[in-house]
């Protein structure tokens, strides 16, 4: 009897665990008590119930959330396709590490721990335009590893990832999962100029023409063919966040990418995940209108790295305040 390394990521997928309906429906009979018009706090009233269905406790609070970092290296980084040089993914890492970075910053406002996975970023995956970026083996384990941001029992978990690359990387996936054209999945990533996006397209169109020519045809085939490491690891995240009922904001392009991948294997698989944020990538927000997902904020980030979701974290507080706090009516 064959096995494949993905089999275990389909065990997990093919039994996902529902929300908490009950919680979700006293969050919504308290929700209707409070002294206010009904629905009249909108999305903040969305929070809540989608918090009270997958904490099971009304009313919902957030008091361990967690920012979790996949760092990895993309070999197509040294075609020219990214604003930033291979050394921007050490780097990154020594200010997150220092605590210089905004991300760094923001998980201390909020009094979030930040956990960073450093994913060989001294060790690109393959230049995906040549072969595929991993073998099966490798995502699946890679995968793996990113349920690790789990083992601190988070209430909330917000991810995001950190590489030069990514943003062409979340541009192959998507346009390998949605078809369309190269450039309507391409952006410019952390500022390359015209040239330089005019490369970027074609490297999306070669990408995806290769691996489709190489049998490309399931959602894991696509990430372990065009994706990296740190897409592969918060996909992983994602998934052991869903079967351990806990919450996830999800950042920007490449979070969005992997989150992309699950939600095609089930349509239901991203039902405990909301969107921080909209990026300024233009295909993120196309790709999260095909995962179904409004995001909560629409700042023009660009920063990655987990910034955008931590900022909605604030609304997300916020809504619990006001729900827990509010006076009701009897």
């Amino acid at each position: 009897m064959s096995t494949s390394p993905f089999d275990d990521i389909a065990a997990l997928m093919a039994d996902l665990p529902g929300p908490n309906l009950d919680a979700r429906d006293r969050a919504a009979e308290r929700e209707g008590r409070l002294v206010k018009p009904v629905g009249s706090l909108g999305r903040l009233e969305e929070i809540i119930d989608w918090l009270a269905a997958w904490r099971g406790v009304t009313p919902p609070t957030v008091m361990r959330p967690v920012i979790a970092l996949y760092a990895g290296a993309h070999g197509v980084a040294a075609r020219g396709v990214s604003a930033f040089r291979p050394s921007f993914n050490r780097q990154s890492l020594e200010m997150i590490a220092a605590g210089g970075a905004p991300i760094s910053q923001m998980a201390s406002f909020h009094g979030a721990g930040l956990e960073v996975f450093d994913l060989a970023v001294d060790r690109p995956v393959s230049d995906t335009v040549e072969k595929a970026a991993m073998s099966a083996r490798e995502c699946a384990a890679t995968m793996a590893f990113g349920m690790e941001a789990l083992a601190k029992q988070p209430d909330l978990l917000i991810l995001g990832e950190v590489g030069a690359g990514n943003s062409t990387a979340a541009a192959a996936i998507a346009h390998a999962l949605y078809g369309g054209e190269a450039q309507d999945w391409t952006g410019r990533g952390g500022g390359i100029d015209d040239d330089a996006l005019a490369l970027k397209i074609q490297t999306v169109e070669a990408i995806v023409a290769r691996a489709k020519a190489e049998g490309a045809d399931s959602p894991l085939e696509i990430l372990r063919q065009v994706g990296g490491r740190d897409i592969a690891a918060v996909a992983g995240a994602i998934l052991a966040a869903r079967v351990q009922k806990v919450p996830v904001l999800l950042d920007g392009y490449g979070v969005g990418a992997a989150a992309a991948v699950l939600h095609a294997m089930d349509p239901t698989a991203l039902d405990h995940c909301m969107a921080g944020h909209v990026s300024a990538e233009p295909g993120h927000r196309l790709l999260l209108a095909k995962i179904g997902k409004v995001p909560l904020l629409d700042l023009g980030l660009s920063q990655g790295a987990g910034t955008g979701a931590a900022a909605a974290l604030g609304l997300v507080k916020l809504a619990c305040e006001v729900h827990a706090g509010c006076a009701t009516q009897d």
